[in-house]
């Protein structure tokens, strides 16, 4: 499909070899430039959650914690009917207490484990170095299929991005053609079936 474009004869057009010229490009940024570009954006973006992944385990602690007292109810739970099944179930919380790695006690609302947590239980929450709850910190692995995610988003894009410059190209080559060929059949039309025309 479109070798002939390449070959010499009388009936190539110089639109021809152009969309020859672009069609190849368009399949070199398929096949080369999309996925550099998404190996160059994969590393970029692992590199930057990588590093966001160690400065978490760095500012992030996993500390004891005790169960104090059940939680407040969700509002939702509160005012709906006893008999109306749950539509929604939301975690359990309850108000537990622990003690920073600063050594500062604290004491909160935190959702609480699968099982229903009875007081004087011990689990462990993951806190900042002020004794805050934060979220666990990112893992190694997963930082790596985000970013594996984001390089295969990009070489994705940047050949649709080729794709759509080589549709565009052609359809516009296309209605320049179209052009010529009005002109022609209007300059030549008129002068078919007469006598003496040379048709």
């Amino acid at each position: 499909m479109g070798v002939w474009r390449w070959r010499r004869n009388p009936l190539r057009r110089p639109t021809d070899l152009f969309e020859a010229w672009v069609a190849f490009a368009a399949l070199v940024c398929f096949l080369v430039v999309a996925p550099a570009i998404g190996w160059a954006a994969g590393l970029q973006v692992d590199g930057t959650l990588q590093r966001a992944a160690r400065e978490q385990r760095q500012e992030r602690y996993l500390v004891p914690a005790v169960v104090v007292r059940p939680g407040p109810a969700p509002l939702a739970e509160a005012s709906a009917e006893p008999a109306a099944p749950r539509q929604n179930p939301q975690r359990t919380r309850i108000v537990a207490a622990w003690t920073a790695p600063d050594g500062s006690s604290h004491q909160g609302t935190v959702p609480a484990a699968e099982e229903p947590p009875q007081t004087g239980d011990r689990f462990r929450i993951w806190t900042d170095t002020r004794g805050e709850v934060v979220g666990r910190p990112l893992d190694p692995s997963s930082a790596s299929f985000h970013a594996g995610t984001a390089g295969l988003a990009a070489a994705l894009a940047a050949a649709a991005l080729a794709e759509t410059v080589r549709r565009i190209v052609v359809r516009r080559l296309m209605h320049r053609r179209y052009i010529r060929l009005d002109r022609a059949w209007a300059a030549t039309g008129p002068d078919w079936g007469r006598a003496g025309a040379g048709s």
